[in-house]
């Protein structure tokens, strides 16, 4: 059986030069990360790997006095440590999240200790990780030694983030509440992309939906669609809708049929416990959620995903405001590459064509510093407010004269006049 103890004793197995990983999502275990933070005097040179996760606020180990215990290694740059990685008291690991997990089987990375917020057990002593399969799944397998909350507020969900409670070598019993994502409201301009873009999804199609307004508008804009399914990085509040209709019932899917798939969920209570226990959902490692040789092996993928600018060529920045790492790369890349792959499969990048502050998103060049995310040669559909642009099979110029005519009307001409002087004839030939 695992050791029952206090948050305070479990984290005396962490010692100074480990590395520790922290369970992601919505189930960071804030209980323990806690403890391990009050060792802050007796620790240093604890390598914390964080990755995609919403958190109540900043983690309490991320603080600029404990910078010599604690070094932050993100590979998605969450809300937690955002500014402490910002303020060059950590760091952000590029990598596609779904090749993260072989970087700790490999042992590029070493995982001494993996700190997980479980289920209570079942009836044959299986804890579920819950919310989060994501990297959970490989850093428990790495990991030295396993220390986790046992949790009366974490769903049970089946697949892979389900291990025996034997495997724990240092368990603590709570009902720590996950942290509530509230489900975005569309705007109105959201609202138009959303119809944009499910005009052109088709019944049947198998759907990879990001996090956001835009994607709940494309959601809201689903309802009357036939025999979808769901091959999804992240689940949230926006799908139940389509599942409890049976918009979403899975049943033309090649991979998981008659079940969705998830890596991870970030939403609210009624998310959580509609997840509990629930055989029709199956969360998997991210590794083989986000393989594009598997989401390719399901027919017509759609791929929907937002981003933060674009140029005139199609390079789609999604992870840094400049030189300042914003998140991460996510899924994103695995998605629009598996659903190239997908017959009847397509690719979405939206976002609306300016900032809150007025600020053109559609670019003659990236911003000095931005990072690609999703290259040129990949970038299928470009959505804003202003409509949807296909540039598969378009050339430079092609591209650069779709890109204009979804940007704001004021950025218009400016960007004309930029394509014109880049391109020459072969964009002024397209006036």
């Amino acid at each position: 059986m695992a050791n029952f103890t206090t948050a305070a004793e479990a984290v005396k197995l962490i010692k100074s030069g480990d590395h520790v990983f922290i369970q992601g999502s919505t189930s960071i275990p804030e209980i323990l990360s806690q403890a391990m933070a009050d060792r802050a005097g007796e620790l240093r040179n604890v390598t914390v790997y964080n990755a995609f996760a919403v958190a109540r606020g900043p983690a309490p180990y991320a603080r600029s006095e404990y910078r010599d215990s604690f070094f932050v290694d993100s590979f998605f740059v969450s809300n937690s440590v955002r500014d402490y990685i910002a303020q060059g008291y950590g760091g952000a690991i590029p990598r596609f999240l779904g090749e993260v997990p072989a970087l700790f089987r490999d042992g590029t990375c070493r995982v001494d200790v993996a700190m997980i917020n479980c289920s209570m057990p079942n009836e044959e002593g299986y804890v579920s990780f819950g919310v989060s399969a994501d990297l959970a799944t490989s850093a428990v397998e790495c990991a030295r030694v396993i220390i986790a909350q046992i949790n009366r507020a974490m769903p049970f969900s089946y697949g892979d983030p389900v291990i025996h409670i034997d495997r724990i070598d240092a368990a603590v019993e709570c009902d720590d509440p996950l942290v509530e994502v509230p489900t975005a409201v569309p705007t109105e301009q959201e609202l138009k992309i959303g119809g944009y873009i499910a005009e052109l999804i088709p019944d049947g199609a198998t759907l990879q939906i990001g996090v956001g307004g835009i994607p709940n508008a494309v959601i809201r804009a689903l309802s009357n669609h036939k025999n979808l399914g769901l091959h999804t990085e992240a689940m949230t509040d926006g799908v139940l809708p389509l599942l409890e209709s049976g918009v979403i019932n899975n049943s033309l899917k090649k991979v998981e049929p008659g079940r969705s798939v998830a890596s991870l969920a970030l939403g609210s209570r009624r998310l959580y416990d509609y997840m509990d226990y629930n055989r029709d959902i199956i969360f998997r490692d991210v590794a083989w959620t986000n393989d594009p040789f598997v989401i390719a092996q399901n027919p017509k993928v759609v791929s929907i995903n937002s981003c933060l600018e674009v140029d005139l060529t199609g390079q789609i920045c999604a992870d840094s405001i400049g030189t300042r790492i914003f998140s991460g790369i996510g899924g994103q890349h695995d998605f629009v590459y598996g659903a190239s792959r997908s017959e009847g499969g397509i690719s979405f990048l939206a976002m609306l064509s300016k900032t809150a502050k007025g600020v053109n998103k559609i670019k003659p060049v990236l911003t000095e510093g931005a990072g690609v995310v999703t290259t040129r040669f990949q970038t299928q559909y470009v959505v804003t407010e202003y409509g949807a642009v296909n540039l598969r099979g378009k050339n430079y110029a092609e591209r650069a004269k779709l890109l204009v005519s979804v940007a704001a009307p004021e950025f218009r001409e400016e960007l004309d006049r930029a394509a014109a002087e880049r391109f020459g004839h072969a964009y002024l030939r397209l006036r």
